[in-house]
Protein backbone atom coordinates (compact mmCIF):
# COMPACT_ATOMS: atom_id res chain seq x y z
CA UNK A 1 0.00 0.00 0.00
CA UNK A 2 1.23 3.49 -0.84
CA UNK A 3 0.02 6.65 0.86
CA UNK A 4 1.61 9.85 -0.37
CA UNK A 5 2.19 12.65 2.11
CA UNK A 6 0.70 15.07 -0.44
CA UNK A 7 -2.68 13.41 0.21
CA UNK A 8 -2.58 15.02 3.68
CA UNK A 9 -1.87 18.54 2.43
CA UNK A 10 -4.20 21.53 2.57
CA UNK A 11 -3.78 25.26 2.04
CA UNK A 12 -3.88 27.32 5.22
CA UNK A 13 -3.78 31.15 5.24
CA UNK A 14 -1.24 32.44 7.77
CA UNK A 15 -3.88 34.52 9.54
CA UNK A 16 -5.71 31.34 10.63
CA UNK A 17 -2.73 30.13 12.71
CA UNK A 18 -3.76 31.06 16.27
CA UNK A 19 -1.06 33.18 17.89
CA UNK A 20 -2.63 33.53 21.33
CA UNK A 21 -4.92 31.36 23.46
CA UNK A 22 -8.59 32.30 23.63
CA UNK A 23 -10.25 33.33 26.91
CA UNK A 24 -11.94 31.51 28.52
CA UNK A 25 -10.38 28.24 27.40
CA UNK A 26 -13.67 26.57 26.51
CA UNK A 27 -14.81 29.47 24.30
CA UNK A 28 -12.94 27.98 21.35
CA UNK A 29 -14.95 26.55 18.47
CA UNK A 30 -15.66 22.85 18.13
CA UNK A 31 -16.25 21.06 14.85
CA UNK A 32 -18.26 17.89 15.50
CA UNK A 33 -17.82 15.04 13.03
CA UNK A 34 -20.08 11.99 12.93
CA UNK A 35 -17.94 9.62 10.90
CA UNK A 36 -20.73 7.08 10.37
CA UNK A 37 -23.28 9.57 9.07
CA UNK A 38 -20.65 11.87 7.50
CA UNK A 39 -22.24 14.92 9.14
CA UNK A 40 -20.43 18.03 10.35
CA UNK A 41 -21.71 20.48 12.97
CA UNK A 42 -20.23 23.80 14.10
CA UNK A 43 -20.33 24.28 17.87
CA UNK A 44 -18.28 25.72 20.73
CA UNK A 45 -16.08 23.67 23.02
CA UNK A 46 -18.41 24.10 25.97
CA UNK A 47 -21.04 22.25 23.88
CA UNK A 48 -18.94 19.08 24.17
CA UNK A 49 -21.16 18.03 27.09
CA UNK A 50 -24.04 17.52 24.66
CA UNK A 51 -22.05 14.78 22.90
CA UNK A 52 -20.94 12.89 26.02
CA UNK A 53 -23.00 10.08 27.51
CA UNK A 54 -23.27 8.78 31.04
CA UNK A 55 -20.74 5.94 31.49
CA UNK A 56 -18.37 7.30 28.81
CA UNK A 57 -14.72 7.66 29.80
CA UNK A 58 -12.55 10.65 28.89
CA UNK A 59 -8.83 9.81 28.85
CA UNK A 60 -6.56 12.85 29.34
CA UNK A 61 -2.77 13.18 29.07
CA UNK A 62 -1.52 14.78 32.30
CA UNK A 63 2.04 15.41 31.12
CA UNK A 64 3.37 18.85 32.03
CA UNK A 65 5.47 20.99 29.67
CA UNK A 66 9.00 21.70 30.85
CA UNK A 67 10.57 25.15 30.38
CA UNK A 68 12.65 23.18 27.88
CA UNK A 69 14.01 25.98 25.67
CA UNK A 70 17.48 27.10 26.71
CA UNK A 71 19.27 30.01 25.03
CA UNK A 72 23.00 30.67 25.29
CA UNK A 73 24.01 34.27 24.58
CA UNK A 74 27.23 35.80 23.28
CA UNK A 75 28.89 38.64 25.22
CA UNK A 76 27.19 41.21 22.95
CA UNK A 77 23.76 39.83 23.87
CA UNK A 78 23.02 38.04 20.59
CA UNK A 79 21.98 34.41 20.57
CA UNK A 80 24.78 31.87 20.18
CA UNK A 81 22.92 28.59 20.58
CA UNK A 82 19.44 27.25 21.37
CA UNK A 83 18.80 23.92 23.06
CA UNK A 84 15.42 22.21 23.21
CA UNK A 85 15.34 19.44 25.82
CA UNK A 86 13.52 16.39 24.48
CA UNK A 87 13.97 13.54 26.93
CA UNK A 88 16.28 12.40 29.72
CA UNK A 89 18.28 9.29 28.77
CA UNK A 90 19.85 8.94 32.21
CA UNK A 91 20.50 11.26 35.12
CA UNK A 92 21.73 14.64 33.85
CA UNK A 93 22.09 13.34 30.26
CA UNK A 94 19.42 14.62 27.87
CA UNK A 95 18.63 14.26 24.21
CA UNK A 96 18.55 17.79 22.85
CA UNK A 97 17.54 19.43 19.57
CA UNK A 98 20.03 22.19 18.82
CA UNK A 99 20.31 25.12 16.45
CA UNK A 100 22.47 26.05 14.75
CA UNK A 101 23.73 22.46 14.71
CA UNK A 102 27.11 23.37 13.21
CA UNK A 103 28.14 24.98 16.50
CA UNK A 104 27.20 21.97 18.62
CA UNK A 105 30.33 19.92 18.04
CA UNK A 106 31.55 17.02 20.15
CA UNK A 107 33.06 18.19 23.42
CA UNK A 108 31.75 21.76 23.17
CA UNK A 109 30.26 23.28 26.33
CA UNK A 110 27.65 26.01 26.61
CA UNK A 111 26.63 28.03 29.66
CA UNK A 112 23.12 29.25 30.39
CA UNK A 113 22.99 32.27 32.73
CA UNK A 114 26.03 30.83 34.53
CA UNK A 115 23.66 28.44 36.32
CA UNK A 116 23.63 25.50 33.94
CA UNK A 117 26.39 24.11 31.72
CA UNK A 118 25.72 21.64 28.92
CA UNK A 119 28.47 19.58 27.26
CA UNK A 120 27.94 17.77 23.95
CA UNK A 121 28.89 14.11 24.53
CA UNK A 122 27.34 12.42 21.47
CA UNK A 123 25.89 13.33 18.07
CA UNK A 124 22.95 11.07 17.25
CA UNK A 125 21.93 9.75 13.82
CA UNK A 126 18.85 12.00 13.74
CA UNK A 127 21.02 15.10 14.26
CA UNK A 128 20.07 15.58 17.89
CA UNK A 129 22.77 15.71 20.58
CA UNK A 130 23.25 13.97 23.88
CA UNK A 131 24.17 16.62 26.43
CA UNK A 132 25.52 16.16 29.95
CA UNK A 133 24.42 18.98 32.26
CA UNK A 134 26.22 20.22 35.35
CA UNK A 135 24.70 22.58 37.91
CA UNK A 136 24.26 23.22 41.63
CA UNK A 137 21.13 22.06 43.44
CA UNK A 138 18.07 20.48 41.81
CA UNK A 139 18.05 20.23 37.99
CA UNK A 140 14.39 21.14 37.54
CA UNK A 141 14.68 24.11 39.91
CA UNK A 142 17.62 25.39 37.86
CA UNK A 143 15.73 24.71 34.63
CA UNK A 144 12.79 26.70 35.99
CA UNK A 145 15.05 29.72 36.49
CA UNK A 146 16.86 29.65 33.12
CA UNK A 147 14.49 27.86 30.72
CA UNK A 148 11.67 29.24 28.60
CA UNK A 149 8.38 27.69 27.48
CA UNK A 150 9.07 25.89 24.18
CA UNK A 151 6.34 27.36 21.98
CA UNK A 152 6.08 25.91 18.45
CA UNK A 153 7.90 27.75 15.66
CA UNK A 154 4.65 28.96 14.08
CA UNK A 155 3.70 31.00 17.16
CA UNK A 156 5.42 34.37 16.80
CA UNK A 157 3.59 36.26 19.56
CA UNK A 158 5.11 36.20 23.05
CA UNK A 159 3.00 34.26 25.54
CA UNK A 160 2.22 36.52 28.50
CA UNK A 161 0.97 33.74 30.79
CA UNK A 162 3.05 30.55 30.54
CA UNK A 163 0.26 28.68 32.32
CA UNK A 164 -1.87 28.92 29.17
CA UNK A 165 0.49 26.44 27.48
CA UNK A 166 -0.33 23.90 30.20
CA UNK A 167 -3.55 21.97 30.69
CA UNK A 168 -5.40 22.68 33.94
CA UNK A 169 -4.73 19.06 34.95
CA UNK A 170 -1.02 18.87 34.02
CA UNK A 171 0.91 17.00 36.68
CA UNK A 172 4.07 15.16 35.58
CA UNK A 173 6.90 17.27 34.15
CA UNK A 174 8.48 15.92 30.97
CA UNK A 175 7.00 17.28 27.72
CA UNK A 176 8.71 19.47 25.14
CA UNK A 177 5.29 20.55 23.82
CA UNK A 178 1.77 20.69 25.22
CA UNK A 179 -0.84 17.98 24.59
CA UNK A 180 -2.93 20.70 22.98
CA UNK A 181 -6.37 19.05 22.78
CA UNK A 182 -6.60 19.36 26.56
CA UNK A 183 -5.88 23.09 26.59
CA UNK A 184 -9.61 23.78 26.00
CA UNK A 185 -10.76 22.30 29.31
CA UNK A 186 -11.44 24.45 32.35
CA UNK A 187 -11.73 22.99 35.84
CA UNK A 188 -15.40 23.99 35.81
CA UNK A 189 -16.07 22.13 32.56
CA UNK A 190 -14.35 19.00 33.87
CA UNK A 191 -16.54 19.19 36.97
CA UNK A 192 -19.66 19.37 34.78
CA UNK A 193 -18.38 16.38 32.78
CA UNK A 194 -18.17 14.30 35.97
CA UNK A 195 -21.56 15.55 37.18
CA UNK A 196 -23.05 14.13 33.98
CA UNK A 197 -21.75 10.67 34.94
CA UNK A 198 -18.79 10.69 32.57
CA UNK A 199 -15.65 9.18 34.09
CA UNK A 200 -12.21 10.74 33.73
CA UNK A 201 -8.94 8.81 33.53
CA UNK A 202 -5.36 9.86 32.93
CA UNK A 203 -2.36 8.65 30.97
CA UNK A 204 1.05 10.27 30.80
CA UNK A 205 2.87 10.67 27.50
CA UNK A 206 5.79 13.08 27.40
CA UNK A 207 5.60 14.82 24.04
CA UNK A 208 8.99 14.77 22.30
CA UNK A 209 10.81 15.45 19.08
CA UNK A 210 8.20 14.07 16.70
CA UNK A 211 5.99 17.09 17.26
CA UNK A 212 8.62 19.21 15.53
CA UNK A 213 9.74 16.83 12.79
CA UNK A 214 7.86 16.76 9.47
CA UNK A 215 7.28 13.59 7.46
CA UNK A 216 9.99 13.67 4.78
CA UNK A 217 9.34 10.38 2.96
CA UNK A 218 6.97 10.65 -0.02
CA UNK A 219 5.40 7.30 0.88
CA UNK A 220 4.36 7.90 4.48
CA UNK A 221 4.68 4.20 5.33
CA UNK A 222 8.47 4.65 5.13
CA UNK A 223 8.40 7.28 7.88
CA UNK A 224 9.94 6.27 11.21
CA UNK A 225 8.52 7.72 14.40
CA UNK A 226 10.52 9.03 17.34
CA UNK A 227 10.23 7.31 20.71
CA UNK A 228 8.28 8.89 23.55
CA UNK A 229 7.90 7.74 27.14
CA UNK A 230 4.35 6.94 28.22
CA UNK A 231 2.56 5.36 31.14
CA UNK A 232 -0.91 3.86 31.57
CA UNK A 233 -1.58 3.55 35.32
CA UNK A 234 -3.56 0.63 36.73
CA UNK A 235 -6.44 2.82 37.87
CA UNK A 236 -7.00 4.08 34.29
CA UNK A 237 -6.59 0.60 32.81
CA UNK A 238 -9.31 -0.63 35.17
CA UNK A 239 -11.58 2.28 34.21
CA UNK A 240 -11.14 1.46 30.52
CA UNK A 241 -11.99 -2.21 31.01
CA UNK A 242 -15.01 -1.36 33.19
CA UNK A 243 -16.24 1.15 30.59
CA UNK A 244 -15.94 -1.42 27.82
CA UNK A 245 -17.94 -3.91 29.88
CA UNK A 246 -20.76 -1.43 30.58
CA UNK A 247 -21.03 -0.27 26.96
CA UNK A 248 -19.57 3.18 27.46
CA UNK A 249 -17.21 4.83 25.00
CA UNK A 250 -13.49 5.44 25.41
CA UNK A 251 -12.86 9.02 24.31
CA UNK A 252 -9.22 9.94 23.78
CA UNK A 253 -8.46 13.59 24.45
CA UNK A 254 -5.67 14.24 21.98
CA UNK A 255 -3.49 12.16 19.70
CA UNK A 256 -1.10 11.50 22.59
CA UNK A 257 -3.80 9.82 24.67
CA UNK A 258 -4.89 7.85 21.62
CA UNK A 259 -1.36 6.65 20.88
CA UNK A 260 -0.83 5.69 24.52
CA UNK A 261 -3.93 3.48 24.65
CA UNK A 262 -3.45 1.89 21.25
CA UNK A 263 0.25 1.29 22.04
CA UNK A 264 -0.60 -0.68 25.17
CA UNK A 265 -3.04 -2.88 23.24
CA UNK A 266 -0.54 -3.41 20.42
CA UNK A 267 2.21 -4.36 22.88
CA UNK A 268 0.14 -6.42 25.36
CA UNK A 269 -2.90 -7.61 23.43
CA UNK A 270 -5.09 -6.16 26.18
CA UNK A 271 -5.46 -3.06 28.33
CA UNK A 272 -3.45 -3.24 31.54
CA UNK A 273 -1.03 -1.00 33.42
CA UNK A 274 2.12 -0.37 31.39
CA UNK A 275 5.03 2.04 31.12
CA UNK A 276 7.74 2.27 28.48
CA UNK A 277 8.57 3.83 25.12
CA UNK A 278 6.28 4.05 22.11
CA UNK A 279 7.00 4.90 18.49
CA UNK A 280 3.60 3.82 17.21
CA UNK A 281 2.75 5.49 13.91
CA UNK A 282 -0.99 5.47 13.20
CA UNK A 283 -2.01 6.15 9.59
CA UNK A 284 -4.96 5.17 7.36
CA UNK A 285 -5.47 1.42 7.36
CA UNK A 286 -4.68 1.09 11.07
CA UNK A 287 -7.15 -0.70 13.33
CA UNK A 288 -8.28 1.03 16.51
CA UNK A 289 -8.67 -1.49 19.31
CA UNK A 290 -9.39 0.82 22.24
CA UNK A 291 -10.76 4.26 21.44
CA UNK A 292 -14.31 4.97 20.24
CA UNK A 293 -14.09 8.76 19.84
CA UNK A 294 -11.36 11.36 19.50
CA UNK A 295 -11.07 14.96 20.61
CA UNK A 296 -8.23 16.78 18.87
CA UNK A 297 -7.03 20.11 17.48
CA UNK A 298 -6.42 21.02 13.83
CA UNK A 299 -2.93 19.88 12.85
CA UNK A 300 -0.20 20.82 10.42
CA UNK A 301 -0.42 19.60 6.80
CA UNK A 302 1.49 16.36 6.10
CA UNK A 303 2.11 15.77 9.83
CA UNK A 304 1.84 12.42 11.61
CA UNK A 305 -0.97 13.97 13.66
CA UNK A 306 -3.28 14.67 10.72
CA UNK A 307 -2.44 11.15 9.49
CA UNK A 308 -3.67 9.69 12.79
CA UNK A 309 -6.90 11.71 12.50
CA UNK A 310 -7.37 10.46 8.93
CA UNK A 311 -6.85 6.90 10.13
CA UNK A 312 -9.68 7.30 12.63
CA UNK A 313 -12.04 9.47 10.60
CA UNK A 314 -11.27 8.43 7.02
CA UNK A 315 -8.90 10.33 4.73
CA UNK A 316 -11.49 11.92 2.44
CA UNK A 317 -13.78 12.98 5.29
CA UNK A 318 -10.84 14.39 7.24
CA UNK A 319 -9.59 16.52 4.35
CA UNK A 320 -13.17 17.65 3.65
CA UNK A 321 -13.45 18.79 7.27
CA UNK A 322 -10.10 20.60 7.18
CA UNK A 323 -10.96 22.49 4.00
CA UNK A 324 -14.34 23.38 5.50
CA UNK A 325 -12.58 24.65 8.63
CA UNK A 326 -10.40 26.91 6.47
CA UNK A 327 -13.44 28.29 4.64
CA UNK A 328 -15.19 28.91 7.98
CA UNK A 329 -12.09 30.59 9.42
CA UNK A 330 -11.47 28.21 12.31
CA UNK A 331 -8.31 28.89 14.32
CA UNK A 332 -5.58 26.31 13.74
CA UNK A 333 -2.80 24.52 15.63
CA UNK A 334 -1.78 24.67 19.30
CA UNK A 335 -3.91 27.63 20.45
CA UNK A 336 -6.60 26.98 17.86
CA UNK A 337 -10.01 25.32 17.80
CA UNK A 338 -10.88 21.63 18.21
CA UNK A 339 -12.77 18.81 16.57
CA UNK A 340 -14.72 15.98 18.16
CA UNK A 341 -14.94 12.82 16.06
CA UNK A 342 -17.28 9.97 16.98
Amino acid sequence: MELKKSQFNYQLPQELIAQTPITPRDASRLMVLNKKEHTIEHKHFSDLLDYLNKDDLLVLNNSKVMPARLVCFKEDGTELMEFLLLREHEKDIWEVMVKPGKRAKMGCSFSFNNKLVGKIIEILENGNRLVRFSYSGNFFDVLDSVGKMPLPHYIKTELKDAGRYQTVYSKYLGSAAAPTAGLHFTKELLKRVEEKGVKIGFVTLHVGAGTFRPVKTENIIDHRMHEEYFELPEVTANLINQTKQTGGRIIAVGTTSCRSLESVYNLCGEIKSYSGQTKLFIYPGAKFNVIDALLTNFHLPESTLIMLVAAFCGLDFTMQAYNLAVRNKYRFYSFGDAMFIY
